[in-house]
């Protein structure tokens, strides 16, 4: 389930070496995918109050949304089974504005149904950063509402919701429904499912809450402070003001279980509370998450170990069973198949095609590693990717690139933590290095940098306008000629990552230890045959562990030297005092070598570098150059990149989102894999198979 955005992230034009947003209409020609079901439209309520009655709580004088499902088929891979992908659509009800106040005004309550349509306009355009606006709390619980009346109706139809004379009972509800929470976004639907429960089916609070815990699981994304939603009680109060009571009977019900383990250990009470006291109260959504769910997961080793360790130690502390680690995954149908035919159909000669169902016989490559004939093949493959990646920037982008250059690429948001700027700084200590002594051998690189900004986040916005700023200078610079070239990659999105990842030769994944959740770019560019160099943060660990951290070029401080450094007190100052690349880069950032028409431009920058860079860039950047040292001297060893590029696809297996679905249905939702294969509609069945899995008629 979804929500069915009309503009969904906008796309980047960059204009003068700035990004700019345009709207992305992509229904604009229709989308011949989805079939819009209004015989299953479902109200949506906000706003009113409640009135406590003998029967219990209603919620009442509210104003109705009502959501549109449109479905999609989302076929599985040659195996004749069809899954829906329901995204709702609001719409407002025909007498919207009609009833109440504004007789006679007809022609503006008409105008006025925008207002309730407006709540699937727009995607919010936000990464890692949450902002408290009342129309995205109000997306969060359209989605919530639709989709547990929808889930409840499908119950109640199916023979397990039979009525018990006359009310349904929701005994076996956790196991024949199951909700993953992906991220803290859908919520509400923890209170949401108690209201149905106990509001309008009347079960016990006890019962309620049961089943409830069952039914829920939650995947946290990132342990970044400023992303964790934490919405305003005051707003939830006026949108939602029943679930806000129900929330503060969880809390109360929650926090008296943690007094009785924990008697006057106040602190921890204040820690673990759903609501967050001082300045204005808030809604800790990720406790409510926790303390909703029976299981927690991040979503890499070493992103689960902090979630357990360090975001929600105390949740931990409590119940360890409840927290888990689900590794993510990519699709090899999309990301080596669809995106790279080629390389797919040289691993098909060697290992045969049942790899594409199960990734891990990719090991099977290691037999060929030594392969002469192999390894020339492999590496004729990533040429060929090069060059048709070249001609298509030639044609869309009139930028020339040497197609014999190593493609160094950096593509994923544009986020401080990601560390942009530290290739950027890389990017100016070759140019300077070129410049110093243009005789020198030096292995010719093309650095190509892409994704997009958060339309309010200046910093990000900064770092675009510097990597261009940086790419006008050194592409225009005679001494260097075709050794270095720098492209900004316009409107990064999945259908251009298609096209990048199989030319890639090397990945860069170089966010601060202990920042980036799990990444998946990186994943990708393993299975496309490019080498990595990179941090041990997100998969990177596991990366490193499969294919041995010898066939990574991983470098820079682990999550431990972070801590220890916040510990003592990161100075950036120090760094650049003792390195005189890392000070000349600076230097010429600083004095406008970059933007001689406006020499301060990015002043914002290099203090944010030097006052409060939360991501160490400083830090690591003398290891990060020395490991880029190495990169260049084994792209001169063509014959040893290339083995090293079979060693890791023949590593990547684990990374297949087949193996990450499979952990998520054994260990979370408790429901078996089948290989049965539903015969195509073509081939006659008999009449009495013709049933579904749970023996109601199909």
């Amino acid at each position: 389930y979804g929500i069915r955005y009309e503009y969904g992230i906008f796309n980047q034009k960059i204009r003068d070496g700035w990004q700019v947003e345009e709207a992305d209409d992509w229904l604009r020609h229709g989308n011949p995918w989805e079939k819009a079901r209004p015989e299953y439209m479902l109200p949506v309520h906000f706003y009113g109050r409640v009135e406590h009655t003998a029967t219990g709580a209603k919620w009442v004088d509210t104003q109705v949304v009502l959501a549109l499902p449109y479905d999609t088929p989302v076929p599985g891979y040659m195996n004749n089974t069809v899954n829906t992908m329901r995204l709702w659509s609001a719409r407002a009800p025909n007498d919207f504005n009609l009833r109440d106040f504004n007789i006679g005004d007809y022609i503006q309550a008409v105008l006025d149904r925008n207002l309730a349509e407006n709540i699937s306009r727009v995607l919010y355009p936000n990464d890692n950063f949450f902002e408290g606006k009342e129309l995205r709390l109000k997306q969060e619980y359209f989605i919530v509402a639709a989709t547990l009346q929808d889930i409840i109706r499908r119950f109640k139809a199916s023979k397990f919701g039979s009525m018990d004379s006359v009310r349904t009972t929701f005994d076996s509800f956790p196991d024949q429904v199951a909700i993953q929470l992906n991220d803290t976004h859908p919520a509400m639907a923890i209170p949401e499912l108690m209201r149905i429960f106990v509001d309008i089916e009347k079960l016990p609070w006890n019962k309620a809450w049961d089943i409830t815990k069952q039914t829920f699981a939650y995947t946290n994304h990132t342990v970044l402070p400023e992303a964790l939603e934490r919405w305003p009680v005051d707003l939830v109060e006026k949108l939602l003001p029943r679930h806000l009571q129900i929330i503060y009977e969880i809390n109360q019900r929650h926090l008296d279980h943690i007094a009785s383990l924990f008697p006057n250990d106040v602190d921890r009470l204040r820690r673990m509370s759903l609501i967050e006291e001082g300045g204005i109260k808030r809604i800790n959504m990720a406790h409510l998450c926790i303390v909703g769910s029976h299981a927690v997961n991040g979503v890499a080793k070493i992103h689960s170990e902090i979630v357990k360790t360090q975001v929600f130690k105390d949740f931990a502390a409590l119940e360890p069973e409840k927290f888990q680690n689900k590794t993510n995954g990519i699709t090899p149908r999309r990301w080596l198949l669809l995106c790279n035919p080629g390389l797919a159909e040289l691993i098909a000669e060697k290992i045969g095609e049942d790899y594409v169902r199960d990734l891990s016989q990719l090991t099977k490559l290691h037999e060929f590693v030594d392969d002469d004939l192999f390894i020339q093949e492999v590496a004729k493959v990533k040429q060929e990717n090069k060059v048709k990646f070249a001609l298509y920037l030639e044609k869309e982008y009139k930028v020339k690139m040497n197609p014999s250059s190593m493609f160094d690429v950096h593509v994923k948001r544009i986020h401080e933590y990601k560390r942009q700027l530290m290739n950027c700084l890389h990017v100016i200590t070759m140019y300077n290095r070129i410049r110093k002594d243009p005789a020198k051998l030096f292995v010719p690189r093309t650095v190509i940098i892409g994704g997009k900004a958060a339309p309010g986040y200046h910093m990000a916005k900064m770092i675009i306008r510097l990597i261009n700023a940086v790419a006008q200078v050194v592409n225009n610079d005679p001494v260097v000629g075709s050794k270095l070239k720098v492209i900004f990659l316009e409107n990064y999105r999945v259908s251009l990552a298609e096209k990048v990842i199989p030319a890639t030769d090397l990945s860069e994944q170089i966010s601060t230890a202990g920042t980036e959740a799990s990444g998946t770019g990186n994943m990708k560019f393993m299975l496309n045959g490019a080498l990595t160099i990179g941090t041990m943060d997100g998969a990177n660990v596991e990366m490193a562990e499969e294919a041995g951290e010898e066939n990574l070029f991983i470098f820079g401080m682990r999550v431990e030297d972070v801590t220890e450094l916040d510990r003592k007190g990161y100075n950036a100052q120090e760094y650049y005092d003792r390195l005189p690349e890392l000070k000349q880069a600076i230097d010429q950032i600083k004095s406008g070598f970059f933007s001689p028409a406006e020499p301060d431009l990015f002043k914002d920058v290099v203090n944010m570098l030097f006052h409060h860079d939360r991501f160490k860039v400083f830090a690591d950047y003398e290891a990060y150059v020395k490991c880029q040292e190495k990169v260049s001297k084994l792209y001169l060893n063509a014959k040893a990149w290339t083995k090293m590029v079979i060693r890791n696809i023949a590593a990547a297996g684990k990374f297949s989102s087949d193996r990450t679905i499979k952990e998520y249905a054994r260990d979370i939702w408790h429901v078996e894999p089948s290989d049965l294969k539903i015969p195509p509609p073509n081939e006659p069945r008999d009449v009495a198979e013709d049933k579904t899995p749970n023996g109601t008629a199909a």
